[in-house]
């Protein structure tokens, strides 16, 4: 059997994390496209509706580049301060107790959508 191996060609440039690009990318051309959409759906809908759902998009867009720009921070300012590195912090996760676990997921998750609502609020 043998296995399939895609190899970059020299000439072409590596770029590391692009999927941070990738979805600007997308939500720039969802920016531009989904009034176009939108009507397509129904060809009546008015203006006020569009203006609606591209805020809501605009909320969500601005809501991601916050969230970017915070993991952004929090990993220059990490090792200045000194902490441990992210494996090391993991495993430490690891070793909690479950209920201490899920605590710590509904705090972050709690934490997240209060953002995001700040984010849409701001907006609209």
């Amino acid at each position: 059997m043998k296995n399939l191996s895609l190899r970059i060609p020299a000439w072409m440039p590596v770029v590391k994390n692009t999927e941070p690009y990738l979805v600007a990318l997308i939500m720039l051309l969802l920016w531009f496209t989904a009034p176009k959409l939108m009507m397509l759906g129904d060809g009546t809908m008015g203006q006020i509706d569009q203006s609606i759902w591209l805020l809501v998009l605009l909320a969500l867009i601005s809501f991601l580049i916050v969230t970017g720009l915070c993991w952004w921070l929090l990993q220059r300012f990490w090792t200045v301060i000194g902490l441990p590195g992210l494996g090391m912090m993991v495993l430490q996760f690891n070793s909690l107790q479950l209920w201490q676990q899920l605590g710590f997921y509904f705090a972050s998750f709690g934490l997240l959508l209060w953002a995001a609502v700040g984010c849409l609020s701001a907006i609209c």
